[in-house]
């Protein structure tokens, strides 16, 4: 673990980048455990990646995030990427040693799983099929981290359906139309959105619930809002529901422990301060 007197340098890298909640994650743990670092949020555009990250060795920083859109860009610069990050196929964290080199890996199917673990504790993943809504590279975490935990089935459905169909492939995923969304709930034992339906300034996720069984847990990705109208409904009809930032939180974790050298906690302040921070 490093010293306490050491500083350590570390940021996200985005475009844009600027609404990001990390920043105030990493500076809440580094307070918390009094450790001499930094981090911030830093807007670097596609055709200038290779320069912007460049300046990070050069600025000796010890790692980044990496989000939208950059994730599978920043691939291409790292001299190794560990198993999960190539499974999912994208990269959200990276290690810079000291001769410079890149290390790559991805942490969001980590961060969703903890996510669901600490928020729904008795939820049993083994016990029956999952539905996924969307197939973009957030769904390709969210199957890869399910794959992991043994759900013995897991249905994908999407808008465009041969976006679902590739992610399928990968994963071994049963493809439903977009259409029939609502009669693929029938028997699930989670339910997942994994779209930008829903969130602030988007397009709403229209769905009905009715034929969701009661006791299947539904989760949202999207944290702003932090209630989505996804997750009210299935409040509404008594179905437990999990909300997004605790996956964003969760996320975090193993990237700070491995430039800070410690795995932080998520605590009730933490959530509290991001929370506000959501709206």
């Amino acid at each position: 673990m490093p010293g306490k007197s050491e500083t350590i340098k570390a940021a996200v890298i985005g475009h844009p980048v600027a609404h990001s909640l990390s920043p105030l994650i990493h500076a809440h743990w580094i307070g918390q455990y009094g450790l001499h670092g930094s981090y911030e949020a830093l807007d670097i555009a596609p055709d200038n990646l290779v320069a912007g990250v460049q300046e990070l060795v050069d600025g000796g920083y010890t790692g980044f995030n990496v989000t939208i859109p950059h994730k599978q860009a920043i691939m291409k610069l790292c001299a190794e990427i560990d198993e999960t990050a190539q499974a999912i196929g994208a990269v959200n964290t990276v290690k810079i040693d000291g001769a410079g080199r890149l290390y790559g890996r991805n942490t969001d199917a980590f961060g969703f799983i903890e996510n669901i673990v600490q928020t729904a504790p008795d939820f049993d993943f083994t016990s029956g099929p999952a539905l996924i809504f969307g197939a973009g590279g957030a769904a390709r975490a969210l199957a890869y981290g399910l794959k992991q935990r043994g759900v013995p089935e897991i249905r994908i459905t999407n808008r465009t359906r041969e976006k679902a169909e590739e992610l399928a492939a990968d994963f071994d995923l049963d493809v439903i139309d977009w259409d029939d969304r609502e009669a693929a709930m029938e028997g699930v034992d989670l339910l997942v959105n994994s779209t930008a339906l829903g969130m602030t300034g988007k397009p709403p996720l229209t769905v009905s619930l009715g034929v969701l069984p009661e006791t299947a847990l539904v989760c949202d990705i999207v944290y702003k809002p932090l209630m989505t109208d996804l997750l009210a409904q299935a409040q509404a009809r008594s179905n437990p529901v999990v909300t997004g930032l605790g996956m964003l939180l969760h996320q975090a974790r193993p990237a700070f422990e491995g430039w800070f050298g410690m795995l932080p906690e998520v605590t009730p302040g933490l959530q509290q301060k991001a929370q506000e921070a959501a709206r």
